[in-house]
């Protein structure tokens, strides 16, 4: 189908085919994954937007994107305004709009494989007050008309080592048995896909930029487990590393498999696990325990394996990064260089490792205006110089066996205007604010986030977006429960081994962007009287940040000392890398100031 309009056009007449009003569209798959293979980008091939968060809803006559505050610019230039009302989240919600939009008495669809129980609740009662109905169906009608969608990829499991993981499968299942028995409970459902990569030390390659394999498991109180696959997926390794106590089933095979539990107790996670699996649980006769994944806090919660790991693949990264910083700074006020070549060469930069196993995400390669776009993926079509006078923000990040990166820099081409420096100013103290935070055990990310705004809010600006996201360990570059946000999340104590990204921002829409971010360690801090037990972050990325683009003036003498401070880290951990002109240039970006 040449256009989006004909695709929704072609959805409307498959709506009206199988007898429904409406169907809602959410950016997700099987397993509520954030990143998702080809074949369930159905919101992108419906619209053609290319975030990666967001929902759609395609009624008769009106149609809907819901997308939150890091989208607003990208959601208007990627999808058609003419089709499509753009409605913003945390503001409003599918179901609320439903509520003022559905059809009278009207029946909308939804794909239980696709959506939690609370949304299904929240959608049907918003349904339910203006007399329409919710209706699960068997077939997605996305897919019944998409020609040509992706099958899913068929990429074989490969072993992540014990020497990375730092612990064995085996003991993983062990401790999750445990947990069962302490709940009374025979088995535990899992569907999300990075704790099914932590919890039996696999990855794969069914998701771009995220090493992660299509699968479901069950794990049992007597630390045996299920685990449901397809068949072409596995090798003799993979099967040898299992183990007998893991028995391997096609992953067809798993919703018949919750049926099996009549009369047993099984756990699930209700913001993991999709509303299919618990109908599936229940019409078994099962008695199900709603309780949150127990491989999320493990997983969130590093060992030392994997911190000395992350902390050699940040020491990697951060050389390859500050080869690229000095790159730019040679090539980029002559003019020549655009955001395509400039993403190109910091990912040559990365292979030349030799360690890269993957980007982390698409980098945001987003030159002068395309910079205030927050997620900004640069395209053909959008590919803009890097011009001088202008800010440069490139977010970036690589997928390594040891450990997973996330940085971004946002560098001033030539000679940058007061405010440009001011405002980069402003970002930077509240990074540094935040880096230099300690805390009482038990404090929420939430509670830590206005240390970053502090500075921006004094001037009446902010970010639409949360302040740091955890991530994972050669995983998921977002990775909760852990987040500093003061909405969508920031509600889980945060615990030492636990890593987050420190990335205040700021966007003047239609002319530059502003982000700095590193990525942090909670650890335990030794304060001298202390009456609580306290934490604080130890700052892991190693990368020069501009000091053409700080105003100084505004700088405390504590705020100097601390970039001072961590610059003296990036020549420590990033010089010894390093030889001539870069080496050079290294040592000038991280002078004193």
């Amino acid at each position: 189908m040449s256009t989006y309009e004909d695709r929704l056009k072609a959805l409307r007449a498959q709506l009206v085919r199988v007898a429904l009003d409406g169907f809602v569209v959410p950016l997700t798959d099987e397993h509520m994954s954030e990143y998702v293979g080809a074949y369930a980008q159905r919101l992108a091939w419906l619209t053609g937007f290319q975030g990666s968060a967001g929902s759609a809803v395609v009624l008769p006559e009106e149609a809907a994107i819901f997308v939150d505050g890091r989208y607003t610019l990208q959601v208007r230039e990627q999808v058609d305004g003419a089709h499509w009302q753009y409605e913003s989240v945390p503001q409003t919600s599918v179901a609320a709009w439903l509520g003022d939009h559905a059809p009278v008495g009207g029946r909308i669809g939804y794909d239980p494989w696709l959506h939690t129980r609370a949304w299904v609740k929240a959608a049907g009662e918003a349904l339910a007050e203006r007399g329409a109905e919710l209706v699960a169906v068997d077939t997605n009608p996305v897919d019944a008309v998409w020609p040509d969608r992706p099958a899913p990829s068929d990429a074989r499991l490969v072993v992540h080592e014990d020497r990375h993981a730092g612990q064995s499968a085996a003991e993983k299942r062990q401790a999750m048995a445990d947990w069962l028995v302490t709940r009374h409970a025979d088995a535990v459902v899992l569907s999300a896909l990075d704790s099914l990569a932590w919890t039996f030390n696999i990855r794969g390659k069914d998701v771009e930029r995220t090493p992660v394999a299509l699968a479901y498991a069950i794990v049992h109180a007597d630390a045996t487990a299920d685990l449901y696959v397809a068949p072409e997926k596995m090798d003799e390794a993979v099967a040898k590393h299992l183990g007998n106590a893991v028995r391997v089933h096609d992953r067809s095979a798993f919703a018949d498999a919750l049926a099996g539990f009549a009369g047993k107790t099984v756990a699930a996670d209700p913001e993991r696990a999709v509303a299919a699996i618990f109908e599936a649980l229940e019409a078994g006769g099962a008695h199900i325990l709603a309780l949150r994944d127990p491989a999320v806090l493990p997983k969130a919660v590093k060992n030392p394996i994997e911190i000395a790991g992350h902390k050699a693949a940040q020491a990697r990264d951060g050389a390859a990064l500050s080869r690229f910083l000095h790159w730019i700074a040679a090539e980029a006020p002559g003019g020549g260089v655009d955001e395509l070549g400039a993403a190109a060469r910091l990912e040559a930069f990365r292979k030349e490792t030799g360690l890269l196993e993957d980007l982390s995400f698409d980098t945001i390669s987003g030159a002068g205006p395309n910079g205030a776009v927050v997620h900004y993926r640069v395209e053909e079509k959008t590919n803009r110089p890097i011009e001088s006078g202008s800010f440069y923000l490139v977010d970036s990040g690589g997928q390594y066996r040891d450990g997973t990166t996330d940085v971004t820099r946002t560098i001033a081409i030539g000679t940058p205007t007061q405010e440009m420096k001011r405002r980069f100013t402003l970002v930077l103290k509240g990074h540094i604010a935040l880096a230099r935070a300690q805390f009482p055990k038990g404090t929420r990310g939430g509670q830590l986030d206005v240390l970053a705004r502090q500075f921006l809010w004094a001037e009446g600006l902010d970010y639409a977006h949360g302040t740091g996201h955890g991530v994972g360990s050669f995983l998921s570059v977002h990775e909760g429960p852990q987040r500093i946000a003061t909405f969508g999340g920031g509600d889980e104590a945060l615990q030492a081994g636990m890593i987050l990204s420190n990335e205040p921002g700021y966007y003047k829409t239609g002319e530059y962007g502003i982000r700095i971010e590193n990525l942090v360690l909670v650890e335990p801090r030794d304060v001298p009287g202390a009456e609580r037990e306290m934490l604080g972050f130890e700052t892991l990325t190693f990368a020069p940040i501009d000091r053409n683009a700080i105003a100084t003036e505004l700088l405390t003498g504590e705020e100097r000392a601390w970039l001072d401070g961590y610059h003296a880290q990036v020549r420590e951990v990033v010089g010894p890398q390093l030889d001539g002109a870069a080496l050079d240039w290294l040592k000038a970006a991280c002078a004193p100031l």
